[in-house]
């Protein structure tokens, strides 16, 4: 089998590697089958998609609605790598996953709005799934309505207008759209369990994204709200598109 390409940009290496470990648990695949690079750490360069069965896009401290002008020299270095890279898999219409930063650098590539009008504090949400997210292969095996975990400063305010909306939430309109036939994108982590979840609180309590006297009270919320089925996005991902 062709092993999947994991593209990180988190750039401290105890949460890059428990992003790795997260997507290795709730996929099902082995290291050998997918294989990370993180691209904040060295310029992208070239990728062969013909040596991958698919890309899958993490989470990012970055956030792609920051004024240009205010982005680091390495936001804009990995956001030009990955323009670069969607470039191409856009053109072949090459299988791709995106999480949560993925949504909004899909969706900004292909001409949609990302800003803060539908942050979302960290925690489950529930997801529903549209007409043509029943439909959609990825969305297969998962109920109307289920729970996700999600965590974000900034969403999609206005869909690509070559997007299909799969799943929406009451405080976010955009938690799943694909592009074209094999292009997806998730505002919900699929690759966050209860155990990832409390990593990342703790990780991020200074970063803005709650108050760090919630911390605790959230490290339990996350043990305590189990969320079964946003991981199956991912699985169907791998299921589908391994070669």
């Amino acid at each position: 089998m062709r092993p999947f390409l994991l593209l990180g940009t988190r750039v401290e290496d105890s949460i890059a590697d428990r992003e790795y470990a997260g997507f290795l648990r709730l996929s099902g695949l082995a290291e050998a089958d997918l294989t990370r690079v993180r691209v904040e750490k060295a310029p992208l360069g070239p990728v062969d998609l013909d040596e991958w069965s698919g890309v899958i896009l993490g989470g990012s401290p970055f956030n792609a609605s920051t004024p240009r002008e205010e982005k680091s020299d390495l936001q804009r270095r990995v956001e030009a790598d990955l323009a670069a890279l969607l470039d191409e898999v856009v053109a072949r219409d090459f299988p791709f996953l995106g999480a949560c930063y993925g949504i909004g650098t899909l969706g900004t590539h292909q001409g949609g709005v990302v800003d803060p009008t539908y942050a979302e504090p960290v925690g489950p949400v529930r997801v529903e799934l549209t007409a043509a997210g029943r439909r959609d292969p990825l969305c297969a095996g998962l109920p109307a309505a289920f729970d996700a975990f999600v965590g974000h400063k900034e969403a999609i305010a206005v869909m690509p207008p070559s997007a299909v909306l799969l799943a929406t939430s009451g405080s976010c309109p955009v938690q799943m759209f694909r592009i074209g036939e094999n292009m997806y994108a998730t505002q919900f982590h699929p690759e966050l369990d209860g155990q990832g979840l409390e990593e990342r609180i703790e990780h991020y309590k200074y970063d803005g994204y709650f108050e760090p006297a919630e911390a605790d009270n959230l490290k339990v919320m996350a043990r305590t709200s189990p969320v079964p089925h946003a991981r199956r996005v991912l699985r169907n991902f791998v299921r589908r598109y391994r070669r």
